[in-house]
């Protein structure tokens, strides 16, 4: 049972949901919102305190507040919505350390749930078809959202050595998607034309906006989990989803892709990194075992209903759509033979 939940990131679309609902719950006494701006969206009876998480005045807030139950859902996935790369790695890395130091002096705090990512397990041709909770990455990120939540995670495990009192639960989240939230994943389905790498079709694995927040409510008031994968069940290609978008793809070469990715994002259409490039070649998949046997949660939606109910409010494709993805296709085709022929002659000398 929690008495006192201070959560972080309310002012964010997940945080803000995540924290009217918890007030919902008669087990709750009382809920702190944190974040650095007034939320614009209804946070229920969520009492709402503007602090930054990377400042040492969140020690004196869990302090006076006698809070028990930390929730930390400030780690950001895309830069534009953290003011630039720069800025996304100071909340999630900095504030991630000064909130776990916070924690760290309070004697009051019994429980620590904490959002994470599936990034953490990268994204390689290596891969096996499905990650469970012990495995680690074939292929370490290296940049962006992925690199900080490896870190984030980091983190939390020194916490829980210092701090062997306290429940932890770290829930690893697959793609969260969903008809209100907005991701570099929904923006990119959301695009007129789609770019994909040529010559893969990722295995994709979504969790719906819904069901993301039905767990973090049950790891807060529910049995303690340790690290937990949270996922709908099965996976949908990359082709098939862009076929339920009803968008027209354009396959990309390898060597082309980074450009193309810069492109877009410069254009402020779609936010990609290094990190979500490699992941929508070679995609990934996530055992849901543990959810089921340990958190005891049960999603509602399927990766694939999941996806569909994205899709219900997903605006059509631009008219000529299909004619340009046609047109730009045959102009990327023409690129990766020629790529291909370079290569060829090389491996030839």
């Amino acid at each position: 049972m929690a008495d006192v939940v201070l959560v972080t990131g309310v002012s964010r679309y997940l945080g803000g949901q995540f924290a009217r609902q918890l007030t919902q719950d008669p087990s709750v006494k009382r809920v702190i919102g944190v974040d650095v701006i007034p939320p614009p969206h209804d946070i229920g009876r969520a009492e709402f305190v503007r602090a930054d998480i990377r400042n040492p005045m969140i020690g004196k807030i869990i302090a006076q507040s006698e809070v028990d139950t930390v929730v930390h859902l400030n780690v950001i996935a895309t830069p534009t919505q953290g003011g630039g790369r720069t800025s996304q790695k100071e909340i999630n890395v900095i504030g991630t350390m000064q909130l776990l130091a916070a924690c760290q002096k309070a004697s009051t705090v019994r429980r620590l749930v904490v959002k994470s990512s599936a990034a953490v397990y990268g994204s390689s041709p290596r891969d096996p078809a499905m990650f469970t909770e012990d495995m680690g990455p074939k292929s370490m990120p290296r940049t962006g959202f992925g690199k900080d939540s490896v870190e984030v995670e980091g983190y939390v495990r020194g916490f829980s050595r210092r701090r062997p009192d306290v429940e932890i639960s770290m829930l690893r989240f697959a793609n969260i998607i969903g008809p209100t939230i907005r991701t570099s994943l929904t923006d990119y389905f959301a695009l007129p034309v789609v770019p994909v790498p040529f010559g893969y079709d990722a295995r994709l694995q979504f969790v719906h906006e819904r069901d993301a927040v039905g767990s973090l409510l049950l790891a807060t008031t529910g049995p303690s989990a340790g690290i937990t994968n949270i996922a709908g069940d099965g996976v949908i290609t990359l082709s098939q989803a862009a076929g339920m978008a009803r968008r027209p793809v354009v396959p990309v070469p390898s060597m082309a892709a980074g450009l193309l990715g810069g492109a877009v994002k410069r254009s402020g259409l779609a936010d990609f990194s290094r990190d979500q490039l490699q992941f929508l070649a070679y995609g990934r998949g996530l055992d849901t075992t543990r959810m089921r046997e340990v958190l005891g949660f049960e999603p509602v939606y399927t990766t694939r209903a999941a996806f569909a109910d994205y899709v219900r409010g997903l605006g059509a494709a631009v008219p000529g759509g299909a004619v340009l993805g046609s047109a730009v296709s045959g102009v990327a085709g023409t690129a990766a033979s020629a790529i291909s022929q370079v290569w060829a002659a090389g491996r030839n000398d």
